[in-house]
């Protein structure tokens, strides 16, 4: 029986309906831990600043770009059961020193971020979205482009009539090529630079923002387009930002929703997965092992390093990422016997990596048939996949960071069409159904 008739239909409505609101308001890491902490606060999580042991529901933000939530119902040395994922996303960033004229037009130089094809976010609205940090510690937050009545922007591509050089598309479309339009108007009497000394009079005048501020600033562009439903049958969710927020909504909601849990659960979100994780806000970061050993502190544990080690060796992981679901039209390079279809659940990965499973963190077998166990148990529906034929590409997650680290880690989430592109395709049924999953596995011991 197809999963649309074995769910409660206005369930999946619900959840699809709150997840793009969700979507359209979490344009960024920042305005993504901002959401999720609100949504924990009323929920009746506390920070850890306040967490005397006593309370059962707890959370830590670290520098406004990642976060760890968790239930606690037992010593904390007995370990948890952990959604582990990212809330980056592939987009386009200002460079440092972004503002410059040309021509007669004001344009912003930028860099991209993550595997982005580059001719995707040519010719599409964007919007500025994200802080302008002043020398004085001023923050000031910048969203343009996002309301109906604001101004958007461009990556301008060239007109086909003069574009007939054959190239190949990675020497036709260039980072070095990706500038913003931001303006043509000049400022009178000025001679020189005249429109980008009007650009910087406006944004003084309406945002506070000087030329020497986008030096201390984390402005991104990102498609200026909201998530829709796609389809006659209204069956896909289209949206900016799906990998890999759409794992972390579905993690918090379900630590916020499980009930009767049997073990300690936890959620931690991660930044720069994209970019391998680097950094002091991706999964090589210490902030959740802080996090840790501060519980276990609390909880009694003198020698916090030992207990952590026990911790870890008592946890049991999900690294809740998307998985590709086999697009139609390009089904050749696909494994059609381990690959992921719309409408079959959440995606159990036992490996990623590429070029002989390099950079992967393989699944223990007995790690698999837990997740088997608990999701038969529980009626919820799951399939297998693997990231494209042999040879064919490849990619990671943040799972071999934490394996690295001890944890018995599996990697799994549902399925894409048009991944890293500005609007990518869930099935909501997909998505409610890897929820389902996410909420039975964070319950079971």
């Amino acid at each position: 029986m197809s999963l649309w008739y074995k769910r409660d239909i206005d369930a999946v409505e619900k959840f699809s309906s709150d997840y793009m609101n969700f979507l359209n308001s979490a344009l960024t890491e920042r305005l993504a831990i901002s959401f999720y902490e609100e949504l924990l606060k009323k929920n009746g999580f506390i920070s850890l600043d306040e967490y005397t042991g006593r309370e059962e529901k707890v959370y830590y933000v670290n520098k406004n770009k990642s976060l760890i939530a968790a239930r606690i119902v037992d010593h904390p040395k007995y370990g948890f059961n952990i959604v582990a994922s990212h809330i980056d996303a592939p987009r386009i960033d200002l460079k440092p020193n972004p503002l410059y004229e040309d021509e007669g037009i004001a344009l912003m130089k930028t860099h991209y971020y993550g595997g982005v094809k580059l001719y995707q976010w040519y010719n599409i609205p964007l919007a500025l979205v994200g802080v302008v940090i002043k020398e004085d510690g001023t923050k000031i937050n910048v969203k343009i482009g996002v309301n109906e009545d604001d101004p958007v922007f461009v990556l301008p591509d060239i007109l086909p009539h003069l574009d007939r050089k054959d190239e190949k598309v990675s020497e036709k479309f260039q980072g070095e090529k990706m500038n913003l339009i931001v303006g043509s108007i000049p400022l009178e009497d000025e001679q020189k630079e005249p429109v980008k000394r009007n650009i910087l009079k406006i944004l003084k005048e309406k945002y506070n923002i000087e030329e020497e501020d986008f030096v201390s600033a984390d402005l991104e562009l990102v498609p200026a387009v909201k998530a829709r439903q796609v389809g006659f049958d209204k069956s896909f969710i289209g949206g900016y930002g799906h990998d890999d927020r759409i794992c972390s909504y579905q993690s918090i909601r379900a630590l916020i929703d499980a009930k009767n849990l049997e073990k300690s659960a936890a959620v931690i979100l991660f930044d720069k997965e994209e970019i391998g994780s680097e950094g002091d806000v991706g999964a090589k970061a210490r902030f959740y092992k802080k996090f840790f050993r501060k519980i276990l502190r609390i909880h009694g544990e003198n020698d916090t390093e030992l207990a952590l080690d026990e911790l870890i060796d008592n946890s049991f992981v999900v690294s809740a990422d998307v998985a590709a679901l086999i697009n139609p039209t390009f089904k050749d390079v696909h494994d059609k016997y381990n690959a992921a279809k719309v409408g079959q659940g959440v995606a159990l990965v036992k490996y990623t990596g590429s070029r002989g499973k390099s950079g992967a963190s393989e699944a223990h077998a007995e790690i698999v048939a837990h997740v088997r166990k608990v999701l038969n148990e529980a009626g919820i529906k799951w399939q297998v996949a693997t990231l494209g034929k042999v040879g064919i590409g490849g990619g990671g997650t943040v799972a071999k960071f934490l394996a690295q680290e001890g944890f018995s880690v599996i990697d799994m989430g549902p399925g894409l069409i048009s991944m890293h592109s500005p609007f990518e395709l869930v099935s909501k049924i997909d998505l409610y159904e890897s929820y389902l999953a996410f909420k039975e596995l964070l319950s079971k011991r």
